[in-house]
């Protein structure tokens, strides 16, 4: 039977979900609720589409419009860290490619972005016309065990005596549903490191698409919170995702004790590995995660582009950003967080 092409709705969502579920490549970035939140609450255009044959469901691909200041693209998946098609053979996998290419002539998208973590597809590759970079990101991924004491032991030793210094500070940890500690120390975070900052709205978005697999673990000093961090959770693996520290945060430990509640809340789901999620060669952020003994992993993106297209590099070791860091991180924190939403929906 030949295969056929599809736009996801929301009869179809189930069984994308449980496609994404079963195939050995599917991740929490391949959910189709992220398509809702993309439209709803970022205002940009899902493409979300699955390959069939016969009626059953062969292939499952993410792609959303990123139409910005910051260029015109088709991504796989937009705010997120993995994506690319998902498939069941080679006919799958090349029908959702070339459907993605066709779809640059009707939105007028430059280039396709496909944020591939390894092989989501079959065949020898992506094909003629599409360029791979593994040397842009790298993510972090570790096995944690079923034991707090093991998992704490694992941790090295410069990072293991600050999560024992925030313990001593008296930091305490919970677990909630609520955006408000999350966004207010969120904002704060990124303002200071030169960064827009998402609206409310997009928070809660997510923790309304995936409310049964998602959390804000928020770190309080004398009933203040210091630090958070959105979570997501996904087979058995947890993901934090969206986080940061007030000022005050470093001097107490509190971004390390944070990840360290993170891990125990996990394990006590049943969750056995930590995604500590994607970063850039050269930041801080890179150093933080293998400073706690993660050791990185290329990310191999996939770029299909159009005449005159580059691959993007929407980055803050990019020299054209710096005055621009520079600048927000002087923002008074109410403008920044004005401001923030309507820059950082078309970063992707």
């Amino acid at each position: 039977m030949a295969i056929s092409v599809h736009p996801l709705t929301q009869a179809h969502a189930p069984a994308w979900d449980a496609f994404v579920l079963a195939h050995p490549g599917g991740t929490f970035f391949h959910r189709a609720g992220w398509a809702g939140v993309l439209e709803s609450a970022l205002g940009h255009r899902a493409h979300y589409a699955f390959t069939a044959r016969d009626g059953v469901m062969t292939g499952v691909l993410p792609l959303g419009h990123m139409r910005s200041l910051f260029g015109n693209t088709l991504i796989a998946a937009p705010f997120c860290v993995y994506g690319g098609p998902l498939a069941l053979d080679d006919a799958s996998a090349a029908a959702l490619r070339a459907h993605a290419i066709a779809l640059m002539a009707t939105t007028g998208a430059k280039l396709v972005e496909f944020r591939e973590r390894g092989a989501t597809a079959p065949g020898p590759g992506p094909g003629p016309g599409w360029v791979t970079r593994s040397d842009l990101y790298v993510t972090f991924r570790k096995p944690i065990t079923a034991d707090h004491d093991t998992n704490m032991k694992a941790i090295p030793r410069k990072q293991r005596a600050m999560v024992r210094k925030g313990i001593q500070n008296g930091l305490q940890a919970s677990s909630e549903r609520s955006i408000d500690p999350l966004y207010n120390v969120y904002a704060q975070s990124v303002r200071n490191l030169g960064t827009p900052v998402f609206g409310r709205k997009y928070f809660q978005a997510l923790l309304d698409a995936f409310p049964d697999c998602s959390d804000v673990v928020t770190i309080r000093h004398h009933d203040t919170p210091v630090a958070s961090v959105l979570n997501f959770y996904y087979r058995d693996e947890v993901l934090p995702y969206y986080g940061g520290g007030t000022a005050q945060a470093r001097q107490l430990a509190a971004n390390d004790f944070m990840y360290w509640s993170v891990m125990r809340n996990a394990v006590d789901r049943g969750c056995r590995l930590f995604d500590f999620g994607r970063s850039k060669l050269g930041t801080g952020a890179y150093d933080f995660k293998r400073n706690w003994g993660f050791t990185p992993e290329p990310l191999p993106y996939q770029y299909y582009l159009g005449p005159g297209a580059t691959v993007p590099n929407l980055n803050p070791l990019n020299p054209k950003f710096r005055l621009f860091i520079a600048a927000w991180r002087r923002l008074p924190l109410p403008i920044a967080n004005l401001l923030g939403p309507h820059i950082v929906r078309g970063l992707g």
